[in-house]
């Protein structure tokens, strides 16, 4: 599941860079557009995903910690690896959704493109970061799951 989230944010990720390029050489409007706004949608959901498995994960650990009266501090290190997962990557999607809404502002001709481009930047500099700290919060997830189940023997 971790391959699966994680290959669907660098899919997302590299579709908005693209879509950036697209936006620079300013000669296929409707490329750039579809593909912003899908790579946006995936971007969005994979993080959504990415939380929801990292609590699951903190659920599981918790419940195999009661059922076998494992004593440790293995939840609070997934939750403080989860952490900084909920914070960066909320940032990221924030940051990638009002890119896409000034960008249909600029469409309409309401706001200049380089704002939209400024946003759109920090959009891709806020996904990359998101990534990292995805990575490292499912590693440090794994070594937890994989000590626990070395404890109860599973």
């Amino acid at each position: 599941m971790a391959a699966a989230l994680l290959s669907a944010i660098v899919i997302g990720l590299v579709g908005l860079m693209a879509a950036a390029v697209l936006g620079l050489r300013g000669t296929d409007l409707w490329a750039h557009i579809s593909l912003g706004f899908f790579s946006t949608m995936v971007l969005i959901l994979a993080h959504s995903m990415m939380m929801f498995y990292l609590i699951g994960k903190g659920k599981a650990v918790k419940d195999a910690m009661a059922e076998n009266n494992v004593s440790g501090d293995y939840f609070r290190r997934i939750a403080a690896a989860r952490k900084a997962v909920f914070s960066m990557g909320t940032l990221a999607m924030g940051v990638t959704m009002v890119a896409v809404i000034i960008g249909a502002s600029v469409d309409t001709g309401v706001m200049p493109p380089i704002v939209h481009a400024t946003i759109a930047y920090g959009a891709i500099a806020a996904n990359l970061a998101a990534v990292k700290i995805e990575i490292d919060a499912l590693t440090a997830t794994a070594h937890v799951v994989d000590e626990v189940n070395r404890l109860i023997g599973s």
